[in-house]
């Protein structure tokens, strides 16, 4: 029997806050919530944006007064919502109306006027082109003529013509928050989410660690696009076309699976498996497909899995937006006739009248254990997959376009939720998490997959989110996003709606599909399960099928027995107790990212290996090496 992949914490950053203790589903859907939960958000997002902090981390008011929760959220409601989630771009970044670029000119010389500079003799290129003549002028100087013509760039600047963006909160850094030594962005933000989720687990990593042997925990983490800005492979590509060096941790720090290198090396200190499998806009879904499965057959007891990407910068923006992708300025300025300045916060607008997605920063990272070690630990119970299906879309047209294979991933995804839950379960107790990227494109083509499995399946209204409306589209991340919105709708009862659309668009399919247009009251347990779409270019398709904890909870009865769930319960609530603590102490202000450089660090001389097996110092259990032959039928 397949093991249980039970997800069991979480953690991250979004354009929404701090994923953990679900302040970033909350903030989504912060005018709906008990006025208690509000106020905690708004203290959490307070915290994050670094407003009005004294040197003890507290927020003060300007006699130095430290602010209730109720204060803050009075204090700041207004300036949070104005700065968090989708909005217009901000310089903190890059300065959007003077991103700097070179013209491309020729200088022609004429036989009465030929070309004539000075240069310093460190300026001279390494090969002298043919046509200049060079004299020099003193010991540091010389004189360039030149009798033809020659090509040159003339700096110039532009502004952006795409200027919303989801960002992460206003205020925030991750950078400074510990020692970053010209980290790229997202390695930065992977310190951060992973750091936020394995804290809020409620129990400290060393007794994991010891609760399994070593090469029984698994990291799986990336970017779809890699580091791109200057720490990057942005500043290795761009270097020497703009007068500087390559520095020698840019080739390194901009690959694609650095953050799960980062989380082994300095969150974790972790042995076991370690990879990214990249899949574009669904990076993520292939990262859950496989931590799942290691958790399923065996082979992984704990799975730290999630995505980093920061993809804000002037050339990625670019790069998009020439592929049509993106929502321009004067795009938006069409959908709102009468407007004169674009309304950024409604940029995304799903399944709805739209002109393209939004791009968005986010990191999100999630815990797996198997279900008995989640039995054993007394670990908090958030939900579980119950599978992830990949599909390619076979031969296409091009690259970008939409093919098949989404109808085979989302038909299996509910084909496995009625396996599990039955078939009313499927029809009355589940929905959908729309990739939902606010292209015209999408909304036709996801609507017809989601609405053609609805029909088979007999689904009269099957209800649908897109959270990419508050959040953009983060690109490997973006499933990540509709995983932290999914379990927070299993505590709250509240799916988010697709507030920024305010009608469905005509060529939308939907007589079987419910696009939820404002927040939905569904109640904490109206909800069994989740599907999550993800597409990405070239035929990358993803869903994942996700139980909600009560399910989870029911499976885990009828596999282990009332008296140890009665048991698990008992212990749980240490583990509970320690999570809120966590997050009380991370409103305070009292909580650091983990960043362990060059911490506990050993050396192969260190190890003990015998023929059996091998121990590593800080683990209690040794690495099993009495394997035996898996192509013997008699094993």
């Amino acid at each position: 029997m397949a093991r249980l992949p039970v997800i069991v914490g979480f953690g991250g950053i979004n354009p929404a806050g701090r994923s953990s203790a679900h302040h970033g589903y909350r903030r989504m859907v912060i005018d709906r919530l008990d006025q208690e939960s509000a106020q905690q958000t708004y203290s959490a997002l307070a915290q994050v944006m670094g407003l009005t902090r004294d040197d003890k981390g507290q927020t003060v008011d300007d006699h130095g007064t430290v602010l209730t929760q109720a204060a803050i959220a009075k204090k700041y409601a207004s300036h949070i919502k104005d700065n968090t989630l989708i909005r217009r771009l901000e310089n903190n970044l890059f300065d959007r109306d003077f991103i700097p670029e070179n013209k491309t000119a020729n200088l022609a010389a004429t036989p009465e006027q030929p070309i004539i500079f000075t240069l310093k003799q460190k300026q001279l290129p390494a090969t002298i082109p043919s046509n200049w003549k060079v004299a020099d002028l003193d010991s540091d100087s010389v004189r360039v003529e030149i009798h033809d013509s020659m090509d040159i760039f003339l700096p110039s600047t532009r502004s952006s013509k795409v200027q919303s963006a989801g960002q992460l909160p206003t205020g925030f850094d991750p950078g400074k928050l510990y020692p970053s030594r010209s980290h790229p962005r997202g390695l930065q933000m992977t310190i951060y989410g992973a750091s936020d989720a394995v804290q809020s687990l409620g129990i400290d990593w060393e007794a994991i660690r010891a609760a399994v042997a070593p090469d029984q925990i698994g990291v799986l983490s990336g970017s779809a696009m890699g580091q791109l800005d200057y720490d990057g492979s942005g500043g290795m590509l761009q270097a020497q076309l703009i007068g500087k060096r390559v520095s020698a941790k840019q080739v390194a720090l901009g690959l694609a699976e650095m953050p799960a290198d980062f989380i082994n090396s300095y969150i974790l200190g972790n042995v076991g498996a370690t990879g990214c499998n990249i899949g574009a806009c669904a990076t993520f879904m292939y990262n859950l497909q496989t931590a799942s499965q290691e958790i399923q057959s065996g082979r992984r007891r704990v799975v730290v899995v999630g995505n980093s990407e920061a993809p804000i910068t002037p050339e990625i923006i670019e790069g998009y937006r020439t592929m049509g992708a993106l929502a321009e300025d004067d795009k938006l300025l069409a959908l709102d006739p009468g407007r004169s300045i674009p309304d950024y916060q409604r940029a995304s607008r799903p399944f709805s009248s739209n002109c393209g997605f939004t791009l968005s920063e986010s990191a999100q990272y999630f815990v797996l254990f198997d279900d008995d070690l989640a039995l054993e630990l007394g670990a908090n119970i958030y939900g579980s997959v119950a599978d992830v299906f990949v599909n390619a879309d076979g031969y296409k047209k091009s690259i970008p376009g939409p093919g098949i294979g989404n109808y085979i991933t989302v038909a299996k995804a509910a084909a496995v939720i009625r396996a599990i839950i039955g078939d009313e379960g499927l029809k009355r107790r589940s929905y959908v998490h729309a990739h939902g990227t606010s292209t015209p494109q999408n909304r036709v083509t996801e609507s017809h997959i989601i609405n053609e499995i609805a029909k088979i399946n007999g689904i009269d209204q099957w209800p649908v989110a897109a959270v990419k409306c508050y959040l953009g589209h983060s690109l490997a991340v973006s499933a990540g996003d509709q995983l932290m919105a999914s379990l927070g709708t299993w505590k709250y009862g509240l799916i988010p709606g697709i507030v920024t659309s305010d009608h469905l668009a005509d060529d939308v399919h939907s007589s079987h599909l419910r696009f939820l247009l404002e927040h939905e009251e569904v109640g904490a347990g109206g909800m069994d399960a989740v599907l999550m779409n993800a597409k990405g270019f070239g035929g990358n398709n993803a869903t994942g099928s996700v139980l909600s904890p009560r399910v989870t909870e029911g499976i885990l009865e009828k596999r282990h027995g009332r008296q140890r769930m009665s048991d698990y319960r008992n212990r749980n609530q240490a583990v509970a107790e320690a999570t809120e603590q966590y997050d009380r102490e991370a409103i305070a202000g009292r909580t650091a990212p983990i960043y362990r450089f060059d911490h506990n660090v050993v050396a192969g001389e260190d190890l003990d290996i015998t023929q059996d097996e091998l121990k590593i110092p800080g683990y209690s259990q040794a690495i099993n090496l009495n394997i035996k032959n898996p192509y013997d039928d008699e094993v």
